[in-house]
């Protein structure tokens, strides 16, 4: 049921902990580059904090996590998937500066299908 106490519930602890997640982040220099949600989620987030979708891409998914980056060592890009859940989970990955967009989009795709599966394997 969509308007239900717990529904809220849950939405305000993601809004809480998306919050939460980007302000620790942003401390350490990352950068907020995506995010990736459950419809139900980002229908819930559309509806009550839009604003906080509004200066990133946002895609579809069977999990909620964001993406962030930040340079590295050595003229390189860290990217971090860090899934938007009360466990800490994160997959990391460093690029290095001649990679090509395609390059790093396989990598990315790779580290999301990996969250998929931890996901997927989590809740069974």
């Amino acid at each position: 049921m969509l308007g239900s106490p717990q529904l809220q519930l849950l939405l305000m602890n993601k809004v809480n902990l998306f919050m939460e997640l980007v302000a620790t982040y942003r401390k350490h220099g990352w950068e907020l580059r995506t995010a990736l949600m459950q419809p139900g989620t980002l229908a819930e987030f559309k509806t009550q904090e839009a604003q906080l979708l509004e200066q990133i891409p946002v895609k579809e998914e069977t999990f909620d996590a964001l993406w962030f980056s930040r340079p590295s060592q050595n003229d390189r890009e860290a990217w971090e998937l860090r899934l938007l859940a009360q466990m800490q989970y994160a997959l990391f990955e460093t690029f290095e500066k001649d990679e090509t967009e395609e390059e790093r989009g396989d990598v990315k795709r790779e580290m999301e299908a990996k969250l998929r599966a931890f996901t997927t394997n989590s809740h069974e």
